[in-house]
Order: structure tokens, then sequence, then C-alpha cells
């Protein structure tokens, strides 16, 4: 694993080209000799470990680039995260690229939940399926889940299917965008899996990256236009035990006693999609607004907190720039 620090000032342990499960990331940091005080934890409660499908990405940003994506009606890379180290003109990460987030709804808890307890217990009868209490979203409490961003007030949620086909049509002139596994980056407590898109222009560049494919055992895979995620750490701090009852067929969310509450790693996906030469990714005006939300500032935060709008300097924002939208912010 290499190391380096990123725009943003953030020290980053990186590996490319690879996603690997925290069993193998501990190797290989422990291997180096890198500290990190949280990857390293004991006694950390057992957790669930589901799957989910993803649909949905979702892009946070603050006023100025609100603004910039508003004025070019579309995304440029210079508006996108800028959690990449500016390395040589033949590595990806020296190139534009504007970054997404996976966007886990809330419906969709209930989905990977039922996954996880057919896979855990096939032959579970329909009466033990109905008294089955929810469990999963106790578990669901690290930044990947909440409502809040850590880069500014405005979310832009867009169809993972109409972002590739934006891709496809204004930079791949037609032909499938290719996604690709880039690295696991390790920060104080975060864990990210990045996944870089690119057009077949660009396979020159990109080819040394594995493709996202659909292993089954994979941290993060594609198939069927979605993405799937097997989260490593969903907690951040873990407040809640993973109970078995293998008799019942059941899993319950067990509440910790606070001295017993543990502060681990938690882990995300983050798709990076190419733009080379300054092109931007661009969209009808009232397709943007209507992706648009206000968020709460999230925790930990990666802009300055006054670099957040409260809701009603968003909303004077958003009514300049779409001035005639039915619905408020």
């Amino acid at each position: 694993m290499d190391e380096r620090v990123n725009r943003r000032g953030y020290h980053e342990t990186f590996i490319k080209g690879q996603h690997l499960k925290l069993t193998e990331l501990k190797e290989k940091v422990k291997v180096q000799g890198i500290p990190n005080q949280y990857l390293f934890k004991e006694d950390v409660p057992l957790y669930p470990r589901p799957e989910f499908r993803f649909t949905h990405l979702h892009h946070d940003t603050d006023t100025n680039a609100l603004c910039e994506i508003a004025l070019e009606e579309g995304f440029l890379a210079a508006s996108a995260n800028e959690d990449v180290e500016e390395q040589s003109p033949k590595d990806p990460h020296h190139m534009d690229l504007l970054w997404w987030s996976l966007s886990v709804p809330q419906w969709d808890m209930g989905s990977a939940e039922k996954h996880l307890l057919d896979d855990t217990y096939p032959d579970r009868t329909e009466e033990q399926a109905a008294a089955q209490q929810p469990f999963l979203k106790q578990f669901a409490s690290s930044p990947a889940f909440l409502n809040t961003s850590r880069y500014g007030s405005y979310r832009l949620t867009f169809p993972l299917e109409e972002l590739l086909g934006a891709y496809r049509k204004q930079m791949c002139v037609g032909s499938e965008p290719i996604l690709r596994v880039s690295e696991t980056v390790l920060y104080k407590q975060e864990v990210m899996y990045s996944v870089v898109v690119h057009s077949h222009f660009y396979n020159d560049i990109f080819n040394k990256y594995p493709l996202l494919d659909d292993s089954p055992h994979a941290v993060c895979a594609y198939k069927d236009g979605q993405i799937i995620w097997r989260p490593e750490a969903m907690c951040e701090t873990h407040r809640f035990q993973l109970d078995r009852k293998p008799y019942q067929n059941h899993m319950v969310a067990h509440l910790l006693s606070e001295h017993l509450h543990k502060s681990y790693v938690w882990d995300h996906v983050a798709v990076a999609f190419h733009l080379p030469d300054g092109e931007g990714l661009n969209f009808d005006m009232n397709r943007l607004r209507s992706y648009l939300s206000f968020c709460e500032p999230g925790h930990p935060t990666v802009s300055p907190y006054d670099e957040y709008d409260s809701l009603e300097d968003a909303q004077e924002l958003v009514e300049a720039y779409w001035p005639y939208y039915p619905i408020p912010l």
C-alpha cells in the first residue's frame, strides 16, 4: 500500500486496482507498520453483513459548485469531490473526475434485510418470517446511510441508469460506459472503495484496473444495471450487537450498555466519472432541479461548517436559478 496527502489535506493510505476486505486491509497495513487506532480495534460487537443493490447515486456539493452546475446546466469535474492526489498525467487520478456516492433509500433497508435473512435461514417458515422484527436499520448508522452531507448543503440524487445513459451519449458516442475497480483508500476512520467510469476511448489508460464484474464475493460488484455493495463495516460507532436466534430463524439488534459501545472504521463506495479535457456532463435544467434537495451538515464534515447554508438561504439561492419551479426545496 502507498500513502499520500490529497488536495483537501487529508492523509490517505491506498492500494490501486483492488477492493480489499477488512481482513485483507488489516494484513496489508500491519505488514507495512501503518498505525490506525480504529482499524485494529478489538472486541467489536457482532454486526450484519448485508448486500445492497443500488439504482441511484448522489452528488453532494456546496454553494459555489451548485451555482456552477446551474450555469453550466450540468457537471464539470472541477465541481466534484477533489479527494484525489495530483499525480502523473498517465495516472487516472490525476485526471478530471466527477465523484458520486451510493444513495441508500430507506425502503432498500427492508429488501437487504430480507435477502440477508433468506440467505442465512433458507428454511425459515412464513410464520417465522412474519414474526421477524426489523433490525438492520439499527446498524446502518455510519455516514454512508445518513441523509446529512459531508460536502455541502446541496444533494443531487440521480438514477444510475440515467447517469450512465447520459455518459454513454455524451462521452462514449453510444458505446457502453466501462466500470472498473479503482482503489481502496483508508483514512483515519473511513474506508472508501472507489469505482471509475470511463469511455472506451481511454481503455489504454484504465485497462490496468480490473473490470467491475458481478463477482458474488466482492465488496462491490455490477450486475443488471445495478451497483452491488456488501458493506464491511456499516456502523462507525457500534451501539448494537447482532444476536442470532437459530431456533427461531431470527436476527435481533441487541442494544448495548454505553460502556460497551465501540468506535470502529466504516466503509462506503464512491463512483468517479471520468470527464476528459474539461468536458461536462449535461442535463435539462428542470431535470437537475427535480433531483435537488437540501442537506444538513454531516459528521465528520469534509467542508468547513461555514460553507453550509441555512434552509432559508438555500431556498433563496435555488429560486434564483429555478424561479418557476413549482415545488420548494
